[in-house]
């Protein structure tokens, strides 16, 4: 288990794209203050990008731009970890290397003053959308990424637009219920784990639940939000317990 000495901050679902500068400002405003307020570790919990088709991309403008933002982070002092998304499950060693980024697993604990914090990009929590996982299941597999990653950049720029849009026709067709984590996941996560806290993204779903585990124990599922124009938070956590930040006042 990863264990923080102090301050701990957490983001999820910024699906940063050349066209939404306005949370691209707001991110390098909150790296800016993450800075300053000496925070000991940021976490991203997935979908740091819109997309991402290659670590051979980042000599793109805009990736090597939001590369030096987290770079001049690390190099304050920050350490950065990061767990895949359903957006950036590419992002690979590369990345990682140009940012000071570590890479972490699909599920995650670390510890945090005396709280022991369960991470998790949330996706796999929802395992009522079985069209979904059995996508995720595809596209995590090394005989899909090899493949996908051998062919040139413009043809993998095409095929996510294209599966982007697919991506967006069905969830048209789907209830909101099963496009949300599943109530029997989240609680079978958490005993697995040990943890009482449990920190995701993904559903784009902002929001703290109480959750009953077994022998009466109360545990809490912290849910960050997606960042756009209008909105955007993250969650810091100490010794002092887990609290959420809003964004809103950061540049954008």
């Amino acid at each position: 288990m990863l264990t923080i000495p102090g301050t701990a901050r957490f983001v999820s679902d910024l699906h940063l794209t050349p066209g939404n500068e306005a949370v691209t400002r707001r991110f390098a405003a909150f790296l800016a203050a993450t800075a300053q307020a000496r925070a000991d570790a940021l976490f991203i919990l997935g979908d740091l990008f819109e997309y991402w088709i290659g670590d051979d991309d980042l000599a793109d403008p805009f990736n090597a731009r939001i590369a030096d933002l987290l770079r001049q982070l690390a190099d304050s002092g920050t350490r950065l970890f990061f767990i895949a998304g359903n957006r950036d499950f590419l992002l690979g060693d590369g990345f990682a290397r140009a940012t000071g980024m570590q890479r972490l697993g699909d599920v995650e604990k670390v510890g945090v003053g005396d709280t022991a914090i369960l991470l998790m990009h949330g996706d796999t929590l929802c395992t009522d959308d079985l069209p979904y996982q059995e996508f995720r299941r595809q596209v995590r597999s090394s005989a899909w990424q090899d493949a996908f990653l051998a062919r040139p950049l413009t043809e993998r720029r095409t095929e996510v637009a294209a599966l982007r849009q697919r991506s967006r026709e069905a969830m048209q067709a789907k209830s909101a219920q099963i496009m949300d984590v599943n109530p029997a996941a989240v609680r079978a996560a958490l005993e697995a784990s040990g943890c009482t806290q449990l920190i995701h993204g993904h559903t784009h779903r902002p929001g703290c639940e109480n959750i009953t585990l077994p022998a009466g124990v109360t545990a809490e599922r912290w849910v960050l939000s997606d960042w756009d124009a209008g909105r955007g938070d993250a969650l810091e956590a100490s010794a002092a317990g887990i609290r959420r930040i809003d964004l809103g006042d950061l540049s954008g």
